[in-house]
């Protein structure tokens, strides 16, 4: 008797204190990573808020995507005729920003990964969204990559404007990675901390490396080659990832992602796969292929030194 009105009481103080009132919030703490620091528009971040808006506007990406395919391929029709713009010192700012922004983004998610593949193991990183319902960090900057896929939409006007060679891979690519991730956000898609953390790393890398190209830096060409390669293993592992999490799915799991999210994930990594490996083919294998300035894809292609374009065809 004794003991239940002990707990009784502490009960009433947790609810009146509104601290220590439930185990969950302790259980939500846990699977924290212990950051260093937190800023204060981190710790304010409210995932219910966020979830909310999704649902409510997660169909005007496809409105997004269509002023995006309009705008870029009348632009190309547009810029027939006309004088191609250099706008170096933009996309160096352009590529800059982009760099601070996915290092950024790859440094304040990457340890809520590895902290709950420590901790929790493997099914937990694949099947639990807690990066998003339980981590501010983690869940503000997921939010922040998932909008941050309309401005990088802007890459391609750099190659219209400049009268570059406008790949398939790049629009397409663009363009789907925007539909998915707004559309994986209205589900909480658990399996999402690994593609973005994957796709933050590489774009620190890939950015870093187009900024550095743009200020006339010569890096080395193993530098493009391997950023490629790290493109490849991305998709690869996307496509792991998805089969693993279908896998848990049929065999009874609860795993905090749909089967059609799934084959739709796993559709476009595949493709993803297919088209980054004929380009890496194209620029690092074939030797009736020109390769001369060969850049990693499927960015922005930077201004080489004779001011011509340098894709793949």
């Amino acid at each position: 008797m004794l003991e239940i009105a002990l707990n009784n009481v502490t009960d009433a103080i947790g609810a009146t204190t509104g601290t220590g009132a439930s185990n969950s919030k302790m259980d939500h703490l846990m699977t924290m990573p212990n950051y260093s620091y937190i800023f204060k528009f981190e710790d304010e971040f409210e995932h219910t808020d966020a979830k909310i808006w999704f649902n409510r506007y997660w169909t005007g990406c496809f409105y997004y995507v269509g002023i995006y395919m309009l705008v870029i391929f009348t632009g190309q029709q547009l810029m027939a005729n006309r004088p191609r713009y250099e706008l170096r010192g933009p996309l160096i700012c352009w590529n800059i920003m982009l760099a601070a922004f996915s290092i950024i983004g790859a440094c304040r998610t990457i340890p809520e990964l590895v902290y709950v593949t420590r901790n929790f193991g493997l099914y937990h990183s694949v099947c639990v969204p807690s990066y998003i319902e339980d981590d501010k960090v983690s869940g503000f900057w997921s939010t922040m990559f998932v909008l941050s896929k309309v401005p990088e939409l802007g890459d391609t006007m750099f190659i219209v404007l400049r009268k570059q060679p406008l790949i398939f891979l790049h629009w397409y690519h663009h363009a789907t990675v925007l539909i998915y991730c707004w559309y994986a956000f209205t589900e909480y898609t658990a399996p999402a901390r690994w593609f973005i953390v994957m796709n933050f790393s590489v774009h620190s890398f890939m950015y870093s490396y187009y900024a550095l190209k743009a200020m006339h830096y010569r890096v080395p060409r193993v530098v493009a080659m391997a950023i490629t390669v790290a493109q490849l293993s991305q998709m690869v592992a996307g496509c792991a990832v998805n089969l693993w999490a279908y896998q848990l799915k049929q065999n009874g799991e609860a795993c905090n992602v749909s089967e059609h999210n799934i084959k739709m994930s796993l559709l476009m990594y595949f493709s993803y796969f297919v088209l980054f490996a004929r380009f890496f083919y194209k620029a690092y294998v074939d030797r009736r292929a020109p390769r001369k300035g060969v850049d990693a894809a499927p960015a922005v292609p930077p201004i080489s030194h004779n001011g011509t374009a340098k894709k793949v065809q």
